[in-house]
């Protein structure tokens, strides 16, 4: 298969366009200000526990049951790009539309912000499969971690300026902190709308796929038993439920997590530029190790860190401990996320990508409804965010024991 390099950086690009949503809203900006502004006179414990459940969860819950569905059809009818944009576009106008809500209507700014995680997760396997018309199985690793440096790299430097203001706001113009957040908002839906356009004009939409025969349950239950008759696969999303809930609740939870540690919300704002910043070179050097060494070694190596990481969060009491594990993180979050996504569009059949997709996005936000609302519950009852964040190692465990089960083709590196 030949793809040109414009493609391939034009599908990349996307990364670069929807990580700011994640960078700034969904991980920095947004736990923030919804703690101190959205939120304002909550209890704190429930605070945690509305965002967990009714922010992250709801969210991750909705596109849990609409991706498999919607991933047969993309398959059948050739609309991957067009379900993309319909996302994009959801997730666009509930981000801009953060801007207007006001103090204290924590309501409204949660549902908002469901919706705008709708739109970002619900893209992601319309997005992901395009991996397979873009790039030859034996250049996935890296072409995968292209798109996920890139998408640290453009995450990294729209957060940076949106630092910037919310530190710094009479510098822009702008009366106040909870003001210069709800531009930088603003700003995150400009630079999604804006990088995404590449994707849409240069990357071809594949041909329908003939082995799609209907549109209905009856396809994604067929869907489905083709999973469960491919033991590969099956074992694969079986490790991978398990180990992407605990990166995601990592990713997710961090801000608030040391929020409740004490830690000053200028201090989170540096460890997540850290994160970003680290990420992006050390993708694409887990793309090098895909390719070098095979997929499942680095994702292996990932989860390893991971692990070690979780359990020293126990121990944290300083902000210097949290900057060191940010840095941590940025090591192994972009590698094991990028390496999860090569290595499965090598596993699945390349007409029915859309499909095995589907099934994949389901089970990470099913994932991400698991993990953040055993946070939030946790922080809520006990008091004590670190047991939480503790108990998130049996996950790392447990999914590389499972992962360690999954045969490859024997064209596969080891």
């Amino acid at each position: 298969m030949s793809v040109s390099r414009r493609t391939q950086w034009s599908w990349a690009l996307y990364d670069w366009a929807n990580s700011a949503f994640a960078t700034t809203v969904l991980v920095g900006l947004f736990p923030v200000l919804f703690n101190s502004y959205y939120a304002a006179g909550v209890d704190p414990g429930m605070s945690t526990f509305y965002l967990g459940a009714f922010g992250n969860s709801a969210s991750a819950f909705v596109v849990m049951l609409l991706a498999p569905t919607l991933g047969v059809i993309a398959d059948r009818r050739g609309w991957k790009k067009r379900f993309l944009a319909i996302f994009t576009v959801l997730g666009v106008s509930a981000t801009a539309a953060l801007f207007f809500v006001g103090e204290g209507n924590w309501e409204l700014a949660i549902a908002l912000f469901a919706l705008a995680a709708v739109g970002f997760f619900g893209g992601l396997g319309f997005y992901d499969s395009l991996l397979v018309s873009v790039a030859p199985a034996q250049h996935r690793d890296r072409i995968s971690a292209l798109g996920y440096g890139l998408g640290y790299l453009g995450g990294g430097l729209l957060f940076l300026l949106n630092v910037a203001m919310v530190l710094k706001p009479a510098l822009f113009g702008i009366d106040d902190k909870a003001s210069a957040v709800k531009w930088a908002f603003v700003s995150v839906a400009v630079w999604w709308l804006l990088f995404a356009l590449p994707l849409f004009r240069n990357v071809p939409e594949p041909a329908p796929s003939a082995t799609a025969a209907t549109m209905g349950w009856q396809d994604l239950v067929a869907t489905l038993k083709r999973i469960l008759g491919m033991k590969p696969v099956l074992m694969f999303l079986l490790a991978y439920w398990l180990y992407i809930d605990a990166v995601g609740t990592v990713a997710q939870m961090a801000v608030d997590f040391g929020i409740k540690l004490g830690f000053a919300s200028d201090a989170l704002i540096k460890a997540i530029l850290i994160v970003q910043f680290v990420s992006f070179p050390a993708a694409l050097a887990f793309g090098w190790i895909g390719e070098r060494f095979g997929a499942r070694r680095g994702i292996y190596l990932a989860l390893a860190v991971y692990t070690l990481l979780t359990g020293s969060a126990w121990f944290m009491q300083t902000e210097a401990h949290f900057y060191s594990m940010a840095a941590i993180v940025g090591l192994v979050q972009g590698g094991v996320q990028s390496l999860s996504r090569s290595y499965y569009s090598q596993l699945i059949p390349a007409d029915a990508a859309g499909q095995f997709f589907g099934f994949y996005n389901m089970l990470g936000k099913f994932a991400a409804v698991l993990g953040p609302l055993v946070v939030g519950v946790t922080a809520a009852v006990t008091g004590n965010p670190r047991l939480a964040l503790f108990m998130l190692i049996f996950f790392f465990v447990a999914g590389a024991f499972l992962l360690s089960r999954v045969r490859q083709p024997a064209t596969m590196p080891a």
